[in-house]
């Protein structure tokens, strides 16, 4: 039996189709077991809500002890974990091949996907989750600007969070009058062999929040691929990725979702085609998650084995001598967080390293959780915890006094703009990184 932990992290599948996943008894002795091993050692209370909650329950029961905590509450840290993955890649050092097996966000998804079993799920997280549905108003002109106009009207908000529960002060995506799908033109390129390692054609799974709510971040990748001479398609179909059901704990949505999306990518990863997607999550939803809970899926790892970040492939074309590095406008003084999702794909800093390339351009970088996470930052319980976890981030983004903000995750740059407001710090232009690298080629 090993002593130590000096291998990288290793995940072990998800064990989700088993009947002992969903057996509560077992589950609870798990849960016993790796709460008294955070107990101990607590190089986490940082990060997040979830691990101060465990230590507050531990610290007020009568033992001072994790057997003094009554297993009823055990929901209460579930609950504030949004499975952002950095404690297990970051920080704990008991993780697998660790004897002691600790792999913290799994654990707590196992638990979401008992209590989501048993019915544990509101109406509200399940209308959050279904991303899908929700883009329903986007590409009607006139559906998508009455929308987006009643969402900002106080008493509309006031009324989501009453019957809704999301949090009347939370920063909401509007809907985009034309669909990304709508607006994207075919490449007019025609693949070649170039014989380096990085695929010489792309594939976009377009993802929800590029298709429904800001299609121009999509659009503007498209551009950055043209203007490489890198031919490209988008994916002729594609749903959710699934990573809102995951946090939920539907996992039998997850593999409905999967059922519809890894056929169509996996003969594209067959036909050479590197797949890139402009939301981090649906990357790592289809790099780990999906892998994890179908490890023995040939398509599944096909497509995981072709899935790349953009900054990723584009730095990876860079090396090979392929990227286009004449760019003719400087960024300057550029804030760039660094989301979770990107943190936990293990790939490095691939995106500083490309708004690096442009000259005159100054890159502050901060690697810390945002707060955020989707749907977890906006719910009216949970959003005054989003705005504190994110309130380094928020200092640590203005102190650089940016020209710009901007982080791979939108929905964590609108966070961290809304956080810096709230500061009294004037927030300067917020614009995703492939936006800006778009602006820097000037084209």
């Amino acid at each position: 039996m090993r002593e130590g932990n000096l291998d990288a992290p290793t995940r072990h599948p998800i064990e989700w189709r088993s009947p002992e996943f969903h057996d509560e008894q077992k589950l609870d002795a798990e849960l016993e077991r790796v709460f008294d091993i955070c107990h101990g050692c607590r190089r986490c209370v940082s990060l997040c809500t979830a691990f101060p909650t465990l230590f507050d329950l531990i610290d007020a029961g009568a033992s001072g002890e994790i057997d003094g905590v009554d297993k009823k509450d055990y929901v209460k840290v579930v609950d504030q974990c949004y499975l952002c993955d950095v404690c297990y890649m970051t920080k704990c050092p008991y993780v697998p091949p660790h004897q002691w097996n600790v792999d913290f966000p799994h654990l707590m998804l196992r638990a979401k996907a008992v209590k989501f079993k048993k019915g544990g799920s509101s109406w509200r997280d399940r209308v959050l989750s279904s991303t899908d549905a929700l883009g329903s108003f986007a590409g009607i002109p006139i559906v998508t600007r009455t929308v987006n106009t009643v969402n900002q009207l106080k008493p509309v908000r006031a009324a989501m969070e009453s019957l809704l529960g999301v949090d009347r002060t939370a920063w909401i995506p509007g809907y985009a009058t034309e669909k990304f799908r709508s607006a994207a033109q075919p490449s007019a390129l025609h693949p070649v062999v170039d014989g380096t390692r990085t695929p010489g054609k792309v594939a976009l799974f377009a993802t929800c929040y590029v298709n429904f709510n800001e299609p121009g971040i999509g659009l503007d990748l498209l551009a950055i691929l043209e203007h490489n001479q890198i031919p490209y398609v988008v994916v002729e179909k594609e749903a959710c990725c699934g990573m809102p059901k995951l946090e939920l704990g539907d996992l039998d949505s997850v593999a409905q979702l999967k059922e519809v999306n890894i056929p169509p990518l996996a003969r594209l990863a067959r036909e050479g085609y590197a797949i890139l997607t402009a939301i981090p999550s649906c990357t790592l939803m289809f790099k780990q998650e999906l892998p994890l809970m179908f490890p023995e899926d040939a398509d599944v790892a096909a497509v995981r084995a072709a899935m790349f970040d953009p900054f990723e492939y584009l730095i990876a074309r860079n090396k090979d001598g392929l990227l286009n590095t004449t760019f003719k406008n400087p960024l300057g003084k550029v804030s760039y967080h660094v989301p979770c999702h990107s943190r936990v794909q293990n790939v490095g800093r691939k995106t500083e390293e490309m708004l690096k390339l442009v000259p005159d351009t100054q890159v502050t970088t901060v690697e810390r959780c945002s707060g955020h996470s989707g749907t977890w930052g906006v719910k009216k319980e949970f959003h005054a915890n989003a705005m504190k976890i994110g309130r380094p981030v928020f200092k640590a983004m203005a102190a650089a006094q940016p020209d710009v903000i901007s982080s791979d995750c939108q929905l964590a740059g609108h966070h961290i703009e809304q956080g810096m407001r709230e500061a009294g710090v004037a927030a300067p232009d917020m614009a995703h990184p492939i936006t800006l690298v778009r602006r820097a080629y000037g084209i």
